[in-house]
């Protein structure tokens, strides 16, 4: 199997990061059920990422009912799953090099959406080899899940990732556009169909615990310098969740990191109130006869 650009290391490295997030994302749907918290779901999958690779790519997204992406519990939270739609999207990482993957756990008794984001995501993977367009790729994505009776989320897209950065081009998007990026051998790339009962759209809610570097520089408040120390010696370029921050006064320094645009925050992104969203995802590198799923 050629790979193209990548080296045979870097491929092992991606299929390491696959191999442990598929174990974790597997836990982790398994323990979401009535009655556990999000922080147990979050901090047990996190634990058993740092066992089994060099640490998570970014926090554990739990994003339930209406929320589609950025939602990871905080320090403190005890929410409780209930009859909702629980969406959790795993990152995890070997020397930087990424695993991108989710999965939905239906309470909420709309087991059809789970099943339009996972075959739509099924159709996507299939049409990949050299030389496919995005665009096309997206067609087939929006094809099946309005073929469904719901609606792709139109704002949100696949990715590409490459080492210490979880969001790079090129972009896969849930719809059908002409002139997307040709996929060339060599690419590792991202695809996450979201569907809704909504509008297929999200937008930018109030709660914000994800945050990421924007640029180093010097900062005067001892707080938040030893958060930028932690922030660069940990997790470079990697997204990171306040809770993980074990130094005094972490939440007055991140706001004067953001101040300083030295970070910015992810916050969470959510569909219309009362609406639901589901996701499916898997990571692969593009080869010469089709693709490799690093994360199946």
């Amino acid at each position: 199997m050629s790979v193209g650009p990548l080296d045979e290391e870097t491929v092992e490295k991606y299929r390491q990061a696959g191999e442990a997030l598929r174990t974790v994302l597997d836990e982790a749907a398994e323990m979401v059920e009535p009655g556990v918290t999000h922080l147990e779901v979050a901090e047990h999958a996190e634990t058993r990422i740092d066992e089994l690779a060099d640490g998570p790519a970014f926090p554990v997204n739990i994003s339930v009912d209406e929320e589609a992406s950025h939602s990871t519990p905080a320090r403190d939270d005890d929410t409780e799953f209930g009859e909702e739609m629980v969406c959790l999207d795993v990152g995890v990482h070997v020397d930087g090099y990424i695993a991108d993957a989710a999965t939905t756990v239906d309470l909420s008794g709309n087991p059809e959406m789970v099943e339009a984001a996972e075959e739509a995501l099924d159709v996507a993977i299939d049409a990949v080899e050299p030389g496919a367009d995005t665009g096309t790729i997206g067609g087939e994505i929006e094809d099946v899940i309005r073929g469904y009776g719901y609606t792709p989320v139109l704002n949100l897209s696949g990715h590409g990732v490459e080492q210490w950065d979880a969001h790079t081009g090129p972009n896969i998007p849930n719809r059908g556009i002409e002139h997307g990026a040709e996929l060339e051998v060599g690419d590792v790339v991202a695809i996450e169909p979201f569907a809704t009962d909504g509008r297929g759209k999200v937008s930018e809610g109030n709660k914000e615990e994800i945050y990421g570097l924007e640029r180093e520089r010097s900062v005067r408040n001892r707080q938040a310098r030893e958060v930028l120390d932690v922030v660069t010696s940990e997790y470079r370029t990697l997204p990171f969740a306040a809770r993980w921050l074990d130094v005094s006064r972490a939440e007055m320094a991140l706001r004067r990191l953001k101040q300083q645009d030295v970070i910015h925050g992810y916050p969470v992104l959510k569909e219309e109130e009362g609406c639901l969203v589901s996701q499916a995802e898997h990571t692969l590198i593009v080869t010469e006869d089709g693709c490799e799923v690093t994360t199946a």
